[in-house]
């Protein structure tokens, strides 16, 4: 059982960044993946970036392959997300998961645990 908590989202101009952080209680993430999603009205959510808390092998959407970096604290038991030059398609609510398990996957019902979402706004 992992309780996992979103935050650092908000509202920022086309070019710049956020980090975005998952907690996690319950568990620690050691023996799991985790990854990001994002959703945008009206559309599926989709994959974003993943990491394997076990050694670390990292994962990216090509949408974001170069601009986003994914990236875990041991002591913290907490996975990031650093946004880079965020663009306005970039906007969406962003998801944290977690699986129990060492393979990366895209697909969003691999993932057991979720959190609640956090808002990601990027204006033009």
């Amino acid at each position: 059982q992992v309780h996992l908590v979103e935050s650092g989202g908000g509202l920022v101009q086309a070019g710049g960044s956020l980090r975005l952080s998952c907690a996690a209680s319950g568990h620690t993430f050691s023996s799991y993946v985790v990854g990001w999603f994002r959703q945008a009205p009206g559309k599926e959510r989709e994959f974003v970036a993943a990491i394997r808390w076990s050694g670390g092998s990292t994962y990216y959407a090509d949408s974001v392959k170069g601009r986003f970096t994914i990236s875990r604290d041991n002591a913290k038991n907490t996975v990031y997300l650093q946004m880079n030059s965020l663009k306005p398609e970039d906007t969406a609510v962003y998801y944290c998961a977690a699986e129990p398990g060492v393979v990366l996957t895209t697909t969003p019902q691999r993932y057991r645990y979720w959190g609640q979402g956090t808002q990601v706004t990027v204006s033009s």
